[in-house]
């Protein structure tokens, strides 16, 4: 429909893939990356996204493209093809720490929903500042009706 083509115009927040052979203690600057064509994550795949949890609920097919990404694998959120930040998609089993945002890789399918989560094992692994509220994100799933638990 028409909402749909605007949003893919548009095509405010997206997460895409970066090149397998990234490693994540040698990601370029934000300026620097090459997106691909087509994002994993783009908003027509989202049904909501929490402002407080970071936590996407996705449409089914996106999260079986989710589950079937080998990790660890190097991400960007970006909004209108802008890279906003980085991260890894990373696995539970993973024994060494990252510092930075890291979305687990879904254990089952019974539920629909990842995290953007700040360092693994835990938050306190992380450093730098938070880049999961920035405005020009949040902007974009509020505009396409996409944010929920904001403002609380």
């Amino acid at each position: 429909d028409a909402a749909q083509i605007d949003v893919v115009l548009n095509e405010g927040f997206a997460i895409y893939l970066l090149g397998e052979s990234i490693q994540p203690s040698e990601m370029p600057v934000l300026s620097h990356i090459n997106l691909p064509e087509n994002p994993v994550i783009s908003i027509v795949d989202i049904v909501s996204y929490s402002a407080l949890t970071h936590e996407i609920e996705l449409m089914p097919e996106a999260y079986e493209r989710i589950q079937n990404i080998e990790a660890p694998r190097v991400f960007a959120v970006s909004v209108a093809r802008q890279p906003m930040y980085w991260g890894v998609f990373w696995a539970t089993w993973f024994s060494m720490s990252f510092d930075g945002v890291v979305i687990l890789k879904p254990l089952s399918s019974d539920e629909h929903t990842i995290r953007i989560e700040l360092g693994y094992p835990s938050p306190a692994a992380f450093t730098g500042e938070d880049p999961r509220s920035n405005p020009h994100i949040m902007k974009s799933l509020e505009r396409n009706n996409r944010l929920i638990d904001q403002g609380r």
